[in-house]
This record gives structure tokens, sequence and C-alpha cells, in this order.
């Protein structure tokens, strides 16, 4: 491998960690739609309290996701985030009513009451969750649109990758993207019941609540998931030939996963972890520590599911228009010049993330309580 290859596909890694990092933290917005499973007001204030103190993380987690794609595969981020620009809006603006539902629910001076923001947090709960799966399926299933690189030449009109004229709306038709969508939405739930009963500390019938509604959701997620992997392995994809062209390849992600035998072995360890922590949580009364188990399974499950997409010469972003179109590791990154100077600056990323394990264990040290609650000095 060349000095470039070796730094794209250490980039695309590091697009595949904060992905899946990304759907781990999805717990917030799958906490966000269990908020009406609180009995009392003092329940549901307690999961929004619970949840405030996390909620930002998987914004800016996002940000960090496609501010990485920007520098390091520039033709993906103009050509999706550009052109399936409906989609992307919904996502945002779902995100952007989290922020404010947050921030200004409990604000005195308030004249919608605390029902109205609950609502936009449900949206986001549904909406966000749902869309980002949808917007990860395109990476398998595909996208209607083409790349044209000589248009750059075009002084009227210097547009490089055009889309179809739904501009994402039909992505969210398909019902293959749809299938890892809702998945994502279950998953979230589960995580975020999981979640519920690690951190809160209430009435013992809410824990108790909380992991059948973990139990539930989470076998709706298993089942939904062995669907999308049955569903993925026996599709069709793009992959690169030697000459740079693309060719349709039948069953190529299965080809692709016994080919990377190691990925197999993780992406089983992290189902089975996944399983673990909801089900143990599910039956076991005493047990809390489903949500880790869960998050690092499903952190390991998404890391693979990327570098299935992008890893060993497959399109990361088929096209559906025109196989040429199809976008890859290889010939959609920034410049050798580039990719080493953020791989310089990326020796931070292990320290960043320290810090925020540390800030995550100091705020998580003791489970949150109503008289805990009581003393909070600031109410989300």
């Amino acid at each position: 491998m060349t000095e470039l290859e070796i730094l794209q596909a250490y980039w695309w890694l590091l697009i595949a960690v904060l992905g899946a990092v990304l759907v781990f933290l999805l717990f917030v917005q799958g906490g966000q739609t269990l908020l009406w499973a609180g009995r009392t007001e003092v329940e549901r204030q307690l999961m929004i309290n619970s949840l405030g103190r996390k909620w930002e993380l998987s914004f800016t987690t996002l940000v960090v996701f496609g501010g990485a794609f920007f520098a390091s595969f520039p033709l993906f981020y103009s050509t999706s985030f550009g052109g399936a620009y409906w989609l992307w809006m919904l996502i945002l603006i779902s995100f952007v009513v989290q922020a404010v539902s947050y921030e200004y629910r409990r604000k005195k001076g308030n004249i919608y009451g605390t029902g109205v923001y609950d609502g936009l947090l449900l949206f986001n709960g549904i909406v966000g969750c749902i869309l980002l799966g949808v917007a990860v399926a395109m990476m398998f299933f595909g996208a209607e649109f083409t790349v044209a690189r000589g248009n750059i030449l075009d002084a009227g009109n210097p547009v490089i990758s055009r889309w179809a004229p739904t501009h994402g709306l039909e992505a969210i038709a398909s019902w293959k993207n749809l299938l890892l969508g809702v998945a994502v939405f279950f998953l979230a739930r589960t995580q975020g019941a999981l979640y519920f009963v690690n951190n809160i500390s209430g009435d013992a019938s809410f824990t108790a609540r909380m992991r059948r509604v973990a139990g539930a959701n989470g076998l709706v997620f298993a089942l939904l998931f062995v669907a999308f992997v049955v569903v993925l392995m026996l599709s069709p994809g793009m992959r690169m030939q030697p000459d740079g062209t693309f060719a349709s390849e039948p069953n190529a992600y299965l080809h692709s996963l016994l080919h990377m035998w190691w990925g197999a072995v993780i992406l089983l360890a992290g189902v089975v972890m996944v399983l673990y922590g909801i089900f143990r949580t599910a039956l076991d009364s005493r047990w809390r520590a489903g949500i880790w188990f869960c998050g690092i399974g499903t952190v390991l499950v998404v890391v693979i599911l990327f570098l299935l997409a992008g890893y060993d010469s497959m399109a990361y972003y088929p096209s559906l228009l025109d196989a040429g179109s199809s976008l890859s590791i290889s010939n959609s990154s920034s410049s050798l010049f580039t990719l080493k100077v953020m791989s310089r600056v990326s020796v931070l990323i292990p320290f960043v993330i320290a810090y925020i394990a540390y800030v995550w264990r100091k705020m998580n040290k003791q489970p949150l309580t109503p008289a805990e609650l009581n003393r909070e000095h600031h109410q989300y």
C-alpha cells in the first residue's frame, strides 16, 4: 500500500469510529421517546435531567462526524450534504429543536409549557434516529446522483455532483434504507431504557418498567437488525476494479465479510455484547450495567459495518444512476498533503476521549435520585 492508501484507510477508520460513537450516543434521542413512560412528573423530570446532562454529546459528535467527512472525503460531503439536502435538513432541524427544547423547557417566561418542548424532543428522537439510519443505509444500497469532475471548469455552472430532483426524499421512501433507520430507532429506545436503569435510582416500579421497555424494544431491534444483515449480505455492491472502474458484484458485502474474517469475529462479538446487555438487564432485577455492554457492542458492530462499506475496494457511496460516479475512499479523499496534516492533529483524539470519559464518570458517579433532583441548581 502507498502512503496515500494508508492514510485513506486510516481516516475511514476514524470516520467509522465517530459514526459508531454517534449511534451509541443516540440513547439520548431514544430516551426522549420514552418520556411518556414516566407516570409522574417526578419520574419525567428525572428522565429529562438524566438526558440533559448528555444531550450535547450526540449533537457535538454529529457535527464532528460531518466535519471529519468534509476534511478527509470532501467529494462525499459535497455530493451527499449538498445533494440530499432535504434528508440532511430534516436531520439538522430535528437536532436544532432538541437544543432549543433543553434550553427553554423550564425557563422562566416559557409561555408554551413543557408539553410543547417535550413534543419537540419526541420529534428529534423519532426523526433524528430514523433518518440518520437512512443516511447510513445509502452507503450500502446506493443513492441517485452523478459526479462529473469536468464540470468544475464550467464557469457558468461549476457543479460536480448532481442529485435526483427529489434531493434525498427518495432515499426516505426506500424500504431497505428504512429497515436500517427503524432498527436504529429501536436500538436508541433500548439503550435509552438501559441508560435510565443505570443512571436513575428512583422508585422500584420505574426501574422495573424500564427493564421491560428495554427487553421489548431490544427484541424488536434484534429482529430488524437480523433482517437488515440478511438483506445486506444478499444485496449486490459496487467494487472498484484494477482499472479504476466500478462493477456490480452479487453478494459483495458477504464476500468482503468473509475476506475480512477478523471483521466477522468483531461483528459477532459486538452482537453478543448487545444482546447480553439487553436481555440480562431485562431478566436480572439487580443488574444495572447493561448500557455499557450494549454500548460497547454497538460501537464494535457499527465500526465493522462502516469498514464493510469502505474497505476491500468497495464503493461506500454507490450511484444508482451511473456506476462510474460511485464514490470509494480512493477516489473521493483529500490530497496526500491534507491527509498527512490532519493525521498529525488526530493524535489529540485519545486525549479528548479520555477527558470525555473522565467528565462522564464524574457526572454519573452516583445515580440520579429524586432527592438529588431537588438540589439541582439547573432543571432542564
